[in-house]
C-alpha cells in the first residue's frame, strides 16, 4: 500500500468513500467557489487543498467557480489573481472557469417558477424593517405585509424590478418559507435585491442580482457537484440549501458537507480587514510577504508543497479550534531544509585584514551545495586578503559561552581557513571598523598543527568579489495572538518589528545568478528568495522566508 493511500481517511473522504461504495453517487465532482472581493487567504489554501484534493484522490473532477454575485465588491483583479493562486498551489480545474454570473438567466427564471408556485414574493419593505419584523434567536418573526400578494401581481413586480422601475434597495424578492422558524436563515429569506452596479462579467445587462444563497445550491445543481463542501458558519445554511434543491426543478441534487475553518493564531483572514490594511497603506499591497494572503506567501518565499503539507497537517474536522502559526513555519523550515541550496550573505559586514596573507593572492574554496545532497555538487567562493564577517561575530572580549571571534582567539571560517584575531581598527567615535586578523596556515579542512583549536565557525565573503544586496528580514505581522478577537482593533497589535531593511549586505559571488525560482539557506542566518517586486538585476533583494529556529516564544 502507498503512502498516500495508507494515510487515514478525515471524515471528508470518508463520506465520499461511502457515497461511491454504495452507488449513491457514480462520479465525484467538487468545487471551489470563492467570492472575487479580494485575495485569496491560507483559509482558502486549505479549501483548495480539500476540494482539488477530494477529487484527486477518488479520480473526480473539480470546478473553480466564482461566486460573483455581489458586482460593487468585485474585480476582474481578483478573479486573475485567484486563478493564479489556485495554478501555483498545483491545481488545475477542469474546463473553463465557471461563474455564478453565467446562471442568472436560469436563476432569474426559477425564481419566476417559485413566483408562479406562490413560493415567491415581492417584499417592500425596508432593510431595517425587514430586521424588525425577523424577529430573534428566541422569538419568532412576522410575515411581511406583503407575502400575500397575488402571483400576477408579484409576477409583473418582479418583471418591474429586472427592467429598472424602482431605486436600488426598495423592493426585495424573498421566499415564502416559516417566518416561525428557529433557523433564522428560513425565515422568508431574500433571493433578489435591486442593486445598479456594473458586473465585470456581465456589464450592466443586470440591475438585480441573486443572494449568495440562492445562487450557491442551484449553481452546484447546474454543474452537476456531488460533494459542495463549505465551512462550517454554513451549517445552518444547509437547510435553505436544501429547501431551493426541493422546490426547483434543478437538474441535480448535490449535499453540503461542513468542515472547521482555518483559524490561525497571529493572523487575521477577514477580507474586509485585509483590503484595510491594503487601502490604509499599513502594507506594501495585497502580496506583502507579510500578509497571509496566498501571494503573500508567494513572494515571502513559500512553496505549495509547504503550504499543502500544512494544510495536512491542520486536519479536517467539525470541531472549530486555533492553528498555531508556528506549524505553518514549522512547513515551510522542512520543505526548504531539503531542497534549498546553500549560500553565504553577511548582513551587517565589517571588515577583517588578514594580515600575513599576500595581498595579491587569491584562492577557490570549495564548499557543498547542499551538505546531505552530494547530487547538488559543489560552489566554488573566492578568498583573499580582505574578508567580510557579521559584525555580531566579533568581540574584543567575551565569555566563554561565545563561540565567535575575539581578540587573541581562533575561529573557523566556513569551508575556509582558521584565523586569529590581533586588532580592532576603530574610528573616531570608537566604533569598530575592522579587524586585523592572521591566517593560521595548512588549516583549510584541517585543525591547527600546533593543537590549537577554533572555538567556532562564522560565515564570511570576498571583501572584493561579492553581490551587493538589499536583505529584508520579515516576522509576524501581529504580535498579539488573537489580534482582532471580542472587538479589539487589529491595528492596535501590529508588530512594529515586522519588516526590518537592511542595505549594504554582501552575498557570495554566486547568488549573482540568483532567479526568482530560487530559495536559498544563507548560513547560519535563515532562508532567503529574491523579492520579486523590488529585486532587479543590478540590486538584488532577498527577502527572509523564515529563520532558521523558531525564537518566536523567546522574544
Amino acid at each position: 500500500m502507498s503512502e498516500e493511500t495508507s494515510k487515514p481517511l478525515n471524515f471528508i473522504e470518508r463520506i465520499v468513500k461511502e457515497d461511491l461504495e454504495s452507488g449513491k453517487v457514480t462520479s465525484v465532482r467538487t468545487r471551489f467557489p470563492p467570492e472575487p472581493n479580494g485575495y485569496l487567504h491560507i483559509g482558502h489554501a486549505k479549501s483548495i487543498w480539500l476540494n482539488f484534493g477530494l477529487a484527486q484522490k477518488f479520480g473526480g473532477k473539480c470546478n473553480l467557480r466564482m461566486d460573483d454575485t455581489n458586482p460593487e465588491k468585485e474585480d476582474e483583479e481578483y478573479v486573475e489573481s485567484i486563478k493564479a493562486d489556485v495554478q501555483w498551489l498545483g491545481y488545475q480545474w477542469d474546463g473553463e472557469v465557471h461563474y455564478a454570473s453565467d446562471y442568472f438567466d436560469q436563476l432569474y427564471d426559477w425564481a419566476v417558477y417559485l413566483i408562479k408556485a406562490g413560493k415567491a414574493f415581492v417584499c417592500d419593505l425596508t432593510a431595517d424593517e425587514m430586521r424588525a419584523y425577523r424577529g430573534t434567536l428566541t422569538e419568532a418573526g412576522k410575515e411581511s405585509p406583503f407575502r400575500t400578494r397575488s402571483v400576477e401581481e408579484n409576477l409583473e413586480l418582479f418583471t418591474q424590478m429586472r427592467d429598472g422601475a424602482f431605486p436600488d434597495g426598495s423592493r426585495t424578492l424573498r421566499v415564502k418559507i416559516d417566518m416561525a422558524s428557529s433557523n433564522i436563515n428560513l425565515r422568508d429569506p431574500v433571493i433578489y435585491r435591486i442593486k445598479r452596479a456594473t458586473h465585470h462579467q456581465t456589464g450592466d445587462k443586470w440591475c438585480i442580482y441573486p443572494s449568495y444563497d440562492y445562487a450557491h445550491g442551484q449553481s452546484d445543481a447546474i454543474e452537476g457537484i456531488s460533494h459542495s463542501v463549505c465551512t462550517l458558519e454554513f451549517e445552518v445554511h444547509r437547510p435553505l440549501y436544501e429547501w431551493f434543491i426541493d422546490n426547483i426543478p434543478v437538474p441535480a441534487q448535490p449535499h453540503q458537507y461542513e468542515f472547521s475553518r482555518l483559524n490561525i493564531n497571529y493572523t487575521v483572514t477577514s477580507k474586509r480587514k485585509l483590503k484595510q490594511l491594503v487601502d490604509e497603506k499599513h502594507v506594501d499591497g495585497w502580496n506583502d510577504p507579510r500578509m497571509p494572503t496566498v501571494s503573500g506567501l508567494r513572494r515571502r518565499g513559500f512553496t505549495p508543497k509547504a503550504i499543502n503539507d500544512f494544510c495536512e497537517m491542520a486536519g479536517v474536522t467539525k470541531v472549530e479550534g486555533v492553528v498555531d502559526l508556528g506549524m505553518l513555519e514549522f512547513a515551510i523550515r522542512e520543505d526548504l531544509n531539503n531542497i534549498s541550496p546553500r549560500a553565504m550573505c553577511v548582513l551587517r559586514p565589517l571588515k577583517v585584514t588578514l594580515t600575513n596573507y599576500p595581498d595579491d593572492q587569491v584562492e577557490t574554496m570549495t564548499a557543498p551545495v547542499h551538505p546531505q545532497n552530494e547530487a547538488m555538487g559543489t560552489r566554488a567562493m573566492p578568498f583573499c586578503r580582505e574578508i567580510l564577517i557579521d559584525q555580531d561575530d566579533f568581540r574584543e572580549e567575551a565569555n566563554k559561552q561565545y563561540k565567535r571571534l575575539v581578540l587573541g582567539k581562533r575561529v573557523r571560517l566556513r569551508n575556509s581557513y582558521v584565523i586569529e584575531a590581533d586588532e580592532a581598527v576603530k574610528d573616531a567615535d570608537g566604533t569598530i571598523i575592522e579587524v586585523r586578523a592572521r591566517v593560521i596556515e595548512d588549516t583549510v579542512g584541517k585543525d591547527p598543527a600546533d593543537g590549537v583549536k577554533a572555538k567556532g565557525v562564522i560565515h564570511w565573503v570576498s571583501a572584493r568579489d561579492n553581490v551587493d544586496c538589499e536583505v529584508r528580514l520579515y516576522d509576524r505581522l501581529f504580535s498579539d495572538p488573537a489580534p482582532d478577537a471580542g472587538g479589539k482593533n487589529f491595528l492596535e497589535f501590529m508588530n512594529p518589528h515586522s519588516l526590518e531593511i537592511l542595505n549594504g549586505c554582501k552575498g557570495e559571488i554566486g547568488l549573482a545568478q540568483a532567479t526568482l525560482d530560487d530559495r536559498y539557506q544563507f548560513e547560519r542566518e535563515g532562508y532567503f528568495v529574491l523579492d520579486s517586486k523590488y529585486s532587479t538585476t543590478e540590486k538584488p533583494v532577498f527577502n527572509r522566508v523564515i529563520g532558521l529556529k523558531d525564537t518566536w516564544e523567546k522574544k
